[in-house]
């Protein structure tokens, strides 16, 4: 950990907007997150947790079926406070269960990525001593190889289990195809360890010995994307998870009344903060989908009257271009929000325009429990992360002497504040490079470069390696990005480096076209070109514009950029083209 200088600018400022009546630090419950569900079913016993189709869960089923699960692991599986388990599945009312069962058996979670296949399985696995997982039956082939060896036990479910029979949908949107599917493990037994169905396990009824964990105990592992070397594992305690998801919903004003719709994939923290975590604490209801499906979505939201959703804008795009989603009642949607890419300008005047929402912008990451900056409701700023929110101290650093930078300076983000991990998974190498000390006081390098403006709201402007160098000219790729996505014949764009043999370094733009654009004179390379030379400086211009039919995307709808420089990288040093 890199100690600054005691001359490094003070305390920062609180920002002028600051939300009217919010105290400058949320009141967090002194709890572990078990205890929500506790008091949500004691509270509201009858209450839909979960909508799942046309099937509900009540608050109280959710903690009958949390305990027994719980009781399961603890005196079938040997599981003892501290241990780590495997959670491998798309979102379904198992994922939840699960993971507040390992939760209420002082367990640790340990998300896994469920289009992870074994090799990296294979590391996460050995990497947090998992010995026990729960997975989706359709995904349990990945992971068989890995059982008997490093994983003793495996509990498997099906996304059917949970639904309601054929013919009993009460008006419900119609269950897909896939969902209803059940996978055969034939073949698949292990030699070692056992493998037990998720129905077995609940039916043995195990009561769960007394819940010991607290606000300060370990109960997560959240491997990031690893986009260089292996995933790393992010200690997050009850508290940091608590302290993220309460102050969330304090900062948004919601209510037990508050209807969530959770399609954001549950393993990674936006997904899990805002489709598990806040709902449970408010003693809301959790609509779900498992899987991305823009028809579907809409279908939902209408139907079980959804008034919170949080998305990337990639989401966003899908669900609000389709032509006939004027013709649907959406007027309960109260709160539209989210992160991991800036909302291009054209999809939030649509929005404002033809709904009246405006797209709240914040600013997470998987060491920060998702909520760390956020837009205030009440006066939020376009392509921007926010303000710093309940107890957190963010500032903008020199990226190389670590010496805070004034208002209006480019440099690094960091952050202080009670959400934050409490490091990296047995990797101390790791952690001292990304912790250093500024007054004292503990902070995050987020690895991202922005500004404070004088209203102290931060901009992003790119990932601190994420920039194209054009004869000496520096190119933001997300300013780039963002005027593309306002060309009327672009659906979405990624802009990347190319090597030039004149400039070192020239702007790439991948494209994706909307529907009935292909093939028409606009909507050229050519033509493209010429129109971000009437918006843009020349020098960061794209040069090439290479269309395709789709962007690569991760889980959570990011559009991997990473993967596309790799490509371009790898096909210079082979010479060809993309």
């Amino acid at each position: 950990m890199t100690q600054l200088p005691s001359t490094a600018v003070g305390q920062p400022r609180r920002s002028p907007f600051w939300p009217p009546g919010l105290p400058a630090e949320a009141t967090v419950p002194r709890t572990s997150l078990v205890y929500n569900v506790e008091v949500a079913a004691h509270r509201y016993p009858d209450k839909p947790a979960i909508r799942y189709f046309s099937s509900a869960i009540s608050y109280a089923a959710l903690l009958g079926q949390i305990e027994r699960m719980a009781g399961y692991l603890q005196r079938q599986c040997g599981i003892a406070p501290g241990d780590r388990v495997l959670l491998y599945s798309q979102n379904c009312p198992q994922f939840i269960i699960a993971y507040y069962a390992i939760l209420r058996a002082d367990a640790i979670v340990v998300p896994a990525n469920p289009m992870w296949l074994t090799a990296e399985l294979e590391h996460v696995v050995a990497d947090s001593g998992a010995r026990v997982a729960f997975a989706a039956a359709e995904l349990y082939e990945r992971l068989a190889p890995l059982h008997g060896d490093g994983l003793q036990h495996v509990i498997v479910h099906d996304y059917a289990d949970m639904l309601p029979d054929e013919g009993e949908c009460d008006g419900s949107p119609a269950v897909p195809a896939w969902l209803r599917e059940r996978t055969s493990l034939a073949g698949l037994i292990p030699a070692g360890g056992t493998l037990v169905r998720w129905q077995d396990a609940d039916a043995a009824g195990l009561a769960p010995l007394p819940h010991a964990a607290g606000f300060d105990t370990l109960c997560m592992l959240a491997y990031t994307s690893g986009t260089t070397g292996h995933p790393k594992g992010c200690m997050h305690t009850h508290g940091t998870l608590m302290s993220a998801a309460v102050g969330s919903q304090a900062w948004r004003g919601n209510t037990p009344n508050a209807v969530f719709l959770a399609v954001a994939p549950m393993f990674h923290l936006l997904g899990m903060q805002n489709g598990i975590h806040a709902p449970l604490y408010l003693g809301a209801t959790i609509v779900l989908l498992p899987r991305w499906d823009p028809l579907l979505a809409a279908d939902l939201i209408e139907r079980y009257r959804v008034s919170n959703w949080n998305a990337p804008p990639a989401m966003l795009v899908d669900i609000f271009s389709q032509p006939s989603i004027l013709e649907r009642d959406l007027t309960c949607l109260a709160f539209l929000g989210g992160g991991g890419a800036a909302m291009p300008d054209a999809v939030a005047n649509m929005l404002q325009e033809r709904f009246g929402l405006n797209y709240i912008e914040a600013y997470g990451m998987t060491e920060t429990a998702a909520f760390l900056l956020s837009n205030p409701r009440h006066r939020p700023k376009r392509e921007c992360l926010g303000i710093a929110t309940f107890g957190v101290d963010a500032r903008v650093i020199d990226p190389k002497s670590c010496v805070e930078l004034p208002q209006g300076e480019l440099g690094e983000i960091v952050a202080s504040g009670a959400q934050i991990m409490r490091g990296y998974w047995r990797n101390p190498e790791a952690d001292a490079e990304s912790f250093i000390k500024i007054d004292g006081k503990r902070f995050f390098r987020t690895g991202d470069l922005g500004y404070i403006d004088e209203d102290g709201y931060f901009f992003m402007r790119d990932r601190l390696k994420r920039m194209i160098n054009a004869s000496g000219f520096k190119v933001w790729p997300a300013e780039v990005e963002n005027l593309l996505y306002g060309h009327p014949a672009i659906h979405e764009a990624c802009v990347i480096a190319a090597r030039d043999e004149r400039r070192g370094e020239t702007v790439k733009a991948v494209v994706t076209l909307k529907p009935g654009m292909q093939g028409r004179e606009e909507a050229g390379a050519e033509q493209i070109m010429q129109w971000c030379r009437e918006r843009l400086a020349a020098y960061k211009v794209p040069r090439i514009v290479e269309f395709v039919e789709a962007l690569p995307k991760s889980a959570t709808g990011k559009v991997q950029w990473r993967a596309l420089q790799d490509a371009e990288s790898a096909a210079h040093r082979s010479g060809s083209t993309v």
